[in-house]
């Protein structure tokens, strides 16, 4: 792979270069063009979606909920298998490229089902209580057209951050020099602009010209989105698939099976374990010790041959692959942290539900959609990765006389802890709401609007925001580094695949509070009456569970002990406070 870094290791500006040098700054600004351009076709499409199946479909809103979730859980999901692919088979670039494909002729199919009379049902007649429900051939199309969707979403969104960094060069450079904290930052600062335009301009669009414009516009931005990423092809640094990772993690655990019975000394130098050639790691780390198993050499003249390699790979095994696997059985409780902090943020239907109540006038003739509220979080979030990369970390700097920045546990522990607040901050809004719904004597009136701003629930977004720009960042970050090199693109889609698991688990959640949590009248908390119910209770409830996940989150850290470049509490480099700090 082509290296775009001096030998000073600062990044030599493609523009202002040869024009024969790859990757650099040209070369990310199309990858990012491309992810923001597939947000915003994904995101316009699906954040009216719900109203789309159930006005023109006749889905009731139920079904529509369940399909949204299981399309959710899929666009999330399948990102994981991509990157798994593209790390293994058939490398990043192609995986991106297939997934614009296969998103730009899912979104045409699904314009088509506007433009075409007898691609979804006819409407509804006025002051008939039956209309006509949907073919199967009608809804096959229509699922078809969310799934190549999804299937284009995960080839795009598993590569292309690994892919982005790739075009920097080569990760301890990057380290040292803060250029991978800025990029991942600005990557996702970038994204959050996208789905910020795509819930606001693009639903006001579907609103007001209706289904083909609003939805023929993700096709114009589909088709862009392909061109920039196929355009820039000659520039990019195209790094191959390195296939036996998984394999790797395989044979290290059939061979400390089959090693068993070897005891390994209580001193880690007094044994011989295998190793590349040219590795620095010479010997296995003392977690998780009983996979060191699979790399000690209990009979050099049996177990290698003449040139050095194992002379059965499935009962000797590297140290590097032995500390591969460890890599990525450490990271699975932090992983896992992230996954329930991310429950807090997928209660965007209840949000909404709760604005719809509200008043959300910002002038006398002009009010927020309550769908569109949900942007202010990613709005939010722009605004304290800003603060943040260009306020927070040169002052710091300046005050401690060296480059300065939070580490990576650090913040995503800040990230966690803020979510507390921000449902506890909602428990409160809702309490209020509820408590004017009954003295305005809409009690049994769950679709009135009160006499209260909807302003208020920007509250939660400022701190929910803040809570994605430090975790959500932290969490991408800290596997990508974490994490070895061959898992690139899977490290950059953990957090994604965390968000499927969260949509399953709040999905679980919201079914035992409305099945088994009720109040004094026997009302469920989550009752389809807002007014009746006690949304705040459910709130509360979670904001409970944050707190104890980040105790949980707390003990993680200490388990895993420090980061990569933070061993003996020393910090990256001079530039970063660690996690113990």
């Amino acid at each position: 792979m082509e290296d775009p870094l001096d030998h000073k290791g600062e990044i030599k500006e493609p523009l202002l270069s040869s024009s024969t040098t790859k990757g650099g700054l040209r070369a990310l600004i199309f990858i990012i063009v491309n992810e923001a351009f597939e947000r915003l076709a994904n995101y316009g499409l699906s954040a009216n979606l719900i109203l789309y199946l159930t006005r023109e479909y006749g889905i009731d809103a139920v079904n529509g909920a369940q399909i949204l979730y299981l399309h959710s859980a899929a666009t999330n999901f399948t990102p994981f298998i991509g990157a798994f692919l593209a790390d293994t088979y058939v490398g990043r670039y192609f995986m991106i490229g297939f997934g614009c494909i296969a998103c730009l002729l899912g979104v045409i199919l699904l314009w088509l089902t506007t433009i075409i009379p007898g691609a979804r049902p006819p409407p509804c007649v006025q002051f008939h209580d039956s209309c006509e429900s949907a073919s199967t051939l009608q809804l096959l199309l229509l699922y078809s057209s969310l799934g190549l969707m999804a299937i284009g979403a995960g080839g795009i969104r598993s590569s292309s951050l690994a892919f982005g960094a790739d075009q920097l060069g080569k990760r301890d450079n990057l380290k040292r020099a803060g250029i991978l904290e800025s990029f991942f930052s600005w990557y996702y600062a970038t994204v959050s602009v996208a789905v910020f335009l795509a819930m606001t301009c693009i639903l006001y669009i579907q609103d007001n010209l209706g289904w083909k414009v609003g939805f023929g516009i993700p096709v114009v931005l589909m088709i862009l989105s392909t061109l920039s990423f196929f355009l820039a092809s000659p520039i990019y640094v195209k790094s191959k698939a390195k296939a036996g990772w998984l394999d790797g993690f395989a044979r290290v655990l059939v061979a400390s099976f089959r090693n068993r019975s070897i005891k390994l000394s209580s001193q880690v130098t007094d044994d011989v374990y295998h190793h590349r050639k040219g590795s620095r790691l010479l010997v296995p780390s003392e977690k998780l010790r009983f996979l060191n198993k699979a790399c000690a050499i209990r009979n050099p003249t049996e177990d290698l041959i003449p040139d050095g390699r194992a002379s059965n790979p499935w009962s000797l095994c590297t140290v590097d692959e032995v500390e591969d696997l460890k890599s990525l059985i450490k990271v699975i409780p932090i992983w896992s942290t992230g996954v329930l902090m991310s429950i807090n943020v997928l209660q965007h239907s209840f949000i909404v539900l709760q604005a719809s109540t509200m008043d959300r006038h910002i002038t006398s003739k002009f009010q927020v959609p309550a769908g569109s509220f949900t942007a202010f979080q990613l709005f939010s979030s722009v605004i304290w990765i800003a603060l943040y990369d260009r306020v927070v970390i040169p002052l710091a700097s300046k005050i401690r006389g060296k480059p300065s920045r939070l580490g990576l546990k650090q913040r995503i522990g800040i990230g966690i802890l803020s979510s507390s607040a921000a449902m506890a901050a909602l428990a409160i809004i809702e309490s209020v709401r509820r408590k004017t719904a009954i003295e305005e004597g809409f009690y049994d009136d769950p679709n009135s609007v009160l006499h209260i701003s909807a302003l208020w629930l920007l509250l939660y977004f400022f701190i929910t925001g803040f809570a994605e720009a430090f975790c959500g960042i932290g969490q991408n970050e800290f596997f990508y580094t974490e994490l070895p090199k061959s898992m690139s693109s899977v490290a950059s889609n953990l957090f994604e695949m965390g968000l499927s698991v969260s949509n399953l688990i709040a999905s679980l959640l919201v079914t035992i509070v409305r099945n088994f949590f009720k109040g004094n009248d026997q009302e469920s908390w989550l009752s389809s009456n807002i007014n009746k119910g006690h949304y705040d209770y459910y709130y509360w409830l979670l904001a409970g569970l944050s707190l104890a996940n980040f105790i949980y989150y707390r003990a993680c850290c200490k388990a895993y002990g420090p980061c990569k470049g933070q061993e003996g509490n020393t910090t990256d480099g001079g530039e970063a406070l660690t996690d113990e700090d």
